[in-house]
């Protein structure tokens, strides 16, 4: 639950920021009328990225055996590489953001209605299809009722801020927030990197070299109540084997290299733009 939570918080103030600067553009040039197809392209980017995560949930559970294993596998490596490129991407172009929408909101004003539909609908698309994908993988690490739970409190959450925020009834600060939320989705995307490679290891895609480095179990058990919540966190196991555990700790490395001053900028490799 709590991954799904931080998943779905994360990526809703996204979309509740990129919609909010829109509407804001809007409300400075007295556009009201025009709203309607911000929302509608808000309502039709949800309904289809429910709908995605619905394909991918229903593929997952229609394979069997070492199929079933290597589709979950692979579907958590991709979602802790696209969590990855995300993370990186708000940190290095965040700043600009605000501005990028501000003119892209006032040349769609002069297009008409269908172009700001356009701009909604990609914006919110783009964060819906990201939150499909990462939801599946947290389902397939965790209870399903559990993360479905936690991605509709998350997603609430994110509502109530958004809403909060541009109705300056509160001063959150966006950076501080991203910023931490981003360094906790990172470990996250850690713990999906290693439970892929688990599930692929169960499929015997990879070897397993070491079948299990040590065993946490009997002091915190992974099916305990602590175990769980961590598990489906930060995909705590309580007994990794070495591919795991080295998987787990390289993905952490370069992230952490990565995100230096002067490292490398991944988010300069992300093939989209809001």
């Amino acid at each position: 639950m709590g991954a799904s939570l931080l998943i779905t918080l994360r990526e809703g103030m996204e979309a509740a920021l990129i919609i909010g600067i829109v509407l804001g553009v809007l409300t400075r040039f007295g556009q009201h009328s025009l709203k309607r197809f911000v929302w509608a392209g808000v309502l039709v980017a949800s309904v289809l990225s429910i709908g995605v995560g619905a394909v991918l949930y229903g593929i997952g559970i229609a394979f069997e055996g070492e199929l079933e294993e290597i589709f979950e596998g692979a579907t958590m490596l991709l979602a802790a590489a696209l969590l990855t490129w995300m993370i990186f991407w708000m940190k290095h172009h965040g700043r600009r953001l605000a501005q990028e929408l501000e003119a892209n909101t006032r040349q769609a004003i002069s297009t008409g209605g269908k172009a700001l539909f356009g701009l909604a609908f990609l914006a919110v698309l783009r964060e819906g299809l990201e939150t499909a994908l990462f939801l599946t993988a947290a389902v397939f690490q965790g209870d399903t009722l559990a993360t479905l739970w936690g991605g509709l409190v998350g997603l609430a959450l994110a509502v109530l801020l958004g809403v909060l925020l541009f109705k300056a009834s509160v001063r959150l600060n966006v950076r501080t927030f991203f910023n931490v939320t981003g360094l906790l989705l990172l470990l996250v995307a850690a713990g999906l990197v290693a439970h892929g490679v688990h599930e692929l290891q169960e499929a015997r895609v990879l070897p397993v070299f070491v079948e299990h480095v040590w065993n946490m179990n009997p002091i915190l058990n992974e099916k305990g109540a602590v175990g769980s919540f961590l598990k489906a966190l930060f995909g705590y196991n309580g007994d990794p084997s070495l591919l795991e555990v080295l998987a787990y700790v390289a993905y952490l490395i370069i992230v952490g290299i990565a995100g230096r001053p002067g490292g490398v900028r991944l988010g300069r490799f992300v093939p989209f733009r809001l």
